[in-house]
């Protein structure tokens, strides 16, 4: 995303009256708040503008236990099964910056994928910096995929067809997950990233020209990542930075060989070209990836059904690229 003399104009006519709508409410950034404060401020907001819950044949209370002895919650969402047999299953990490959000706030948009895709979607919610700071949440998300593979049959899950995905922090956590799926030889079907967070730092052109005033500011990632690593180092960690990130032997993981990905982008974000760019190098790493960039809106955008036409697009495209993985 080169520099653009004024980013605002790129905005849909309906993706600049959210973000007007937003700002005329005044309440404070959430950069501002404490992080209980910004967890419940985004609970509060998260349904203001996504879809109404679908309502599905199945949803389920799940805990699934962790290497260090919690139990973290999950909710299991299904649709009917005519034929009574197993279903393919997405496991999906929420967005939040690794420190609001929860299966509650994308509990609307689970629902959808579920119902679109005619598989099931088991939702995670790993565990929040600033008490639990980074790596905790990779772990939880692999403990995760551990604990569906070994118990989802007993859930009436297919283990053979599983995807991973997530959104921005979540959609972090889901890339990191598939590489380790393909270091202990366990296939998965796809990777379904919504403006994942790819990079150690900051720094691309995307980042400088939706800085402020789209949703998503350089505040807020600050403050984020503030709360949940523990050192400037952890940054180059591939485990928070799949793209630019480094193994403990001090080189790039290479990508040659983890699950094809599908990743949706918004235009008017500041992670943008680091999603761009990962797709690029998944690409060159001989990865089947379909990759979506909607134009005029913004980081969060496919929560906001109501107002947003572009969010059922992304819902439906991700919705089609499962059906087609699992199908495979």
């Amino acid at each position: 995303m080169s520099h653009h003399a004024n980013p605002r104009s790129l905005l849909t006519p309906a993706m600049r009256g959210v973000l007007d709508r937003i700002a005329r409410a005044g309440h404070p950034p959430m950069h501002a708040l404490s992080p209980d404060q910004a967890k419940r401020a985004y609970e509060a907001g998260a349904g203001v503008l996504d879809i109404p819950p679908h309502k599905l044949a199945r949803v389920e209370d799940l805990a699934i236990p962790t290497r260090d002895g919690h139990q973290i919650p999950a909710r299991l969402y299904a649709p009917a099964r005519p034929d009574q047999g197993m279903l393919p299953v997405l496991l999906y990490f929420h967005g939040g910056g690794f420190t609001v959000g929860s299966v509650a706030t994308h509990d609307a948009l689970c629902r959808h994928l579920a119902h679109l895709s005619h598989g099931a979607v088991v939702s995670v919610d790993y565990r929040l910096a600033p008490q639990w700071k980074f790596p905790t949440a990779v772990e939880d998300a692999w403990d995760s995929l551990v604990w569906l593979r070994e118990q989802g049959q007993t859930l009436g899950l297919d283990t053979t067809r599983i995807a991973v995905g997530g959104d921005s922090a979540g959609g972090t956590l889901a890339a990191v997950t598939a590489i380790g799926a393909r270091d202990d030889d366990w296939p998965l079907c796809l990777q379904l990233l919504f403006y994942p967070g790819c990079a150690g730092h900051q720094n691309t052109p995307s980042h400088h020209t939706f800085a402020k005033g789209f949703l998503l500011e350089e505040a807020h990632i600050n403050y984020f990542f503030g709360h949940y690593l523990h050192t400037p180092a952890d940054r180059d960690d591939w485990r928070f930075a799949p793209l630019d990130g480094r193994g403990e032997d001090g080189f790039e993981r290479d990508l040659d060989g983890v699950a094809p990905a599908w990743i949706g982008l918004a235009e008017c974000d500041p992670l943008t070209d680091e999603g761009v760019r990962y797709a690029d190098k998944l690409r060159m790493s001989g990865v089947a990836v379909d990759l979506e960039i909607y134009a005029g809106v913004v980081h969060g955008f496919i929560q906001f059904g109501r107002a947003i036409p572009e969010a059922l697009t992304s819902h439906n495209d991700a919705a089609r690229a499962l059906r087609a993985a699992w199908q495979r």
